[in-house]
């Protein structure tokens, strides 16, 4: 009998036991979920607003902000007004916008030509992926950029170019080079490339909307001399710019530009350094290869170094990293795909059109190292020249549909997914069907990872 009731003991005991072990576990995955749920908050905090300190070279040096604020208002030239940087792909955050000046807006009471209305709308922080900042007498002092300018747009659920943000979507309306050739003082630039103003505008002009040239500043190279699809010459002198990618459905994939270089947090860094001119620490001893990247060895671009305490970038990485790893790639609109003809493309896509080889579901791209040569792509090494690895990476498809504007490869070199579909038919001898490939591309307009929505508690 005693053995018994000691055994009901033990049991009870146990039973308690393990009762507070996963309260406990319990409560440490909240704590832990809780810590995630705020680290992506942050994030979303800097890919939105942070500057990293950039305004000392868009503002201080650069002066465009005068170009922006205008005579007018004490700067130079007639100013930008919200027409104009609608025009050149500047979007506006609706949600920004108090009511009264909503329903002016609705009424057309707004003068959109006028510059001024462009200063409110940034002092409202209005302006996606801008951040003006403002004297006492309310004029701008400067004006810093943030990862949004590029990487996100709004779904002109307002009006064209004005609506909720869509972040993570490549903004391929911006016109990058356009609105950095207003720049008053282009000095840096011409130094960096050691040319005239002239001749760094009429390059900043070549890319066109939805384009940026990453490696301009490294290598100096502004122009494709010849460009090769299939074996023949498709053109000549092109712009060295590439088209603007997608900051979503990232999870998983290893490199996440068109030619590798590195992984989310890497090009982050980099981007952050020396791209947006913020003020940070970056490594990368891959860029002091004076023979490849010539201006950036020359300039220690691969050894930046920033004081701790002034380091305004560094810290930041990790909540923008963990971010941009919660973007999942949207679905198609009802209606926008057929969706007999993408079950018929699914089964081509991993079958007789061998896209799945590289292009691995649920990924759409390799897991591991997903670069290939540009033998292998069926195309010229201009681009993949121009980066550490010299190759392209295999582009994951996911939400594809959402920057079909301006052409598919990393230069637009194909205007449409058909056309991307005849090139790896002639480069892979497929034999397809017009009706197959066809398919295809109902098939790739497609994919994505969740509705199209906002999502919910976004502010």
């Amino acid at each position: 009998m005693l053995e018994r009731k000691t055994f009901h003991k033990t049991l009870i005991y146990s039973g308690v036991a393990l009762l507070i072990i996963g309260l406990f576990g319990a409560a440490s995955m909240q704590a832990r979920a809780s810590a995630m749920s705020d680290l992506v908050t942050q994030g979303r905090q800097i890919f939105r607003f942070d500057t990293f300190g950039d305004e000392d070279f868009w503002g201080e040096q650069l002066k465009l902000h005068q170009a922006i604020e205008g005579e007018q208002f004490g700067g130079v030239g007639p100013g930008v007004s919200p027409t104009t940087a609608l025009s050149v792909g500047l979007k506006v955050d609706v949600k920004a916008l108090p009511d009264s000046l909503k329903r002016q807006l609705k009424k057309g009471q707004v003068d959109l030509n006028d510059p001024a209305v462009t200063l409110a709308l940034l002092k409202l922080n209005a302006v996606v992926g801008v951040t003006g900042f403002f004297n006492s007498d309310g004029s701008l002092s400067s004006i810093g950029i943030q990862c949004a300018l590029c990487h996100s747009t709004v779904d002109d659920s307002f009006a064209p170019g004005i609506g909720k943000r869509l972040d993570g979507w490549a903004n391929r309306d911006l016109n990058v080079g356009a609105i950095i050739a207003l720049s008053p003082n282009l000095s840096p630039l011409q130094t960096l490339l050691s040319a005239d103003r002239d001749t760094v505008v009429a390059v900043l002009n070549s890319w066109g909307p939805g384009k940026f040239d990453a490696e301009l500043v490294l290598d100096g190279k502004a122009f494709n001399p010849q460009q090769v699809t299939d074996g023949v010459v498709t053109g000549t002198n092109v712009p060295g710019a590439t088209l603007i990618p997608p900051a979503f459905g990232l999870a998983g994939v290893n490199l996440h530009t068109w030619t590798g270089w590195g992984s989310i947090p890497y090009w982050n860094a980099f981007v952050a350094n020396i791209e947006m001119h913020g003020k940070g620490n970056f490594f990368d001893p891959r860029l002091d290869n004076a023979a490849q990247f010539p201006i950036a060895a020359a300039n220690g671009f691969g050894h930046i170094q920033t004081p701790e305490d002034e380091d305004l970038i560094t810290p930041k990485l990790p909540a923008l990293h963990a971010y941009q790893l919660s973007l999942l790639a949207p679905l198609p609109p009802d209606g926008s795909f057929d969706p007999v003809a993408a079950s018929r493309g699914d089964a081509l896509f991993e079958g007789k059109a061998k896209c799945a080889s590289c292009h691995v579901p649920p990924l759409y791209t390799e897991s591991g190292w997903n670069l290939h040569t540009p033998a292998e792509m069926g195309i010229d090494s201009f681009q993949a020249d121009r980066s550490p690895d010299l190759m392209y990476r295999t582009s994951p498809l996911k939400g594809i549909w959402t920057h079909t504007k301006g052409g598919f490869f990393h230069d637009g070199r194909f205007a449409t997914l058909l056309d991307v579909v005849n090139h790896y038919d002639t480069l892979f001898s497929l034999g397809l069907t017009n009706q197959e490939k066809s398919d295809l591309v109902e098939y790739l307009k497609s994919l994505g990872d969740v509705p199209l929505q906002t999502p919910k508690g976004d502010d």
